[in-house]
């Protein structure tokens, strides 16, 4: 199997948590979604602080030569939601209202978390 995803989800969350972001979960929703694997998703505060965690996201993604799928030159960082699918993992950037409304975490409860910035530790077990 291969783990690039999953490793580059992690690399994400981390990058996420380095820059700021707010409760940063990974979550394994490939058996629940079929057309993904992961979610990263983090609670980013202001649209400054999405604008510079959007750079770094970026950097990160051409450093590993990763294309987010319809990816704008400049996201609209003021509407509280940006989503960057890259394929095999997509990116939720959000702020807090929108992470309260739409709840993603419930809404994909069955899925396993494989990292979470309460707990600060990647999960070692395995999705089967």
């Amino acid at each position: 199997m291969d783990d690039t995803a999953r490793i580059d989800a992690l690399a994400i969350a981390r990058l996420l948590e380095e820059h700021r972001g707010e409760d940063v979960l990974v979550l394994d929703v490939g058996e629940a979604a079929g057309w993904t694997d992961y979610f990263v998703i983090a609670t980013v505060a202001s649209g400054a602080r999405r604008r510079g965690v959007l750079r770094a996201v970026g950097a990160f993604l051409d450093s590993r030569d990763i294309q987010a799928l319809k990816r704008r030159r400049h996201p609209d960082v003021e509407e509280g939601w940006v989503l960057l699918d890259c394929g095999r993992f997509v990116i939720h950037l959000m702020d807090r209202e929108h992470r309260a409304f739409y709840e993603l975490e419930k809404l994909w409860f069955r899925s396993q978390a494989l990292y979470s910035s309460n707990s600060s530790t990647p999960s070692s077990s395995s999705s089967s």
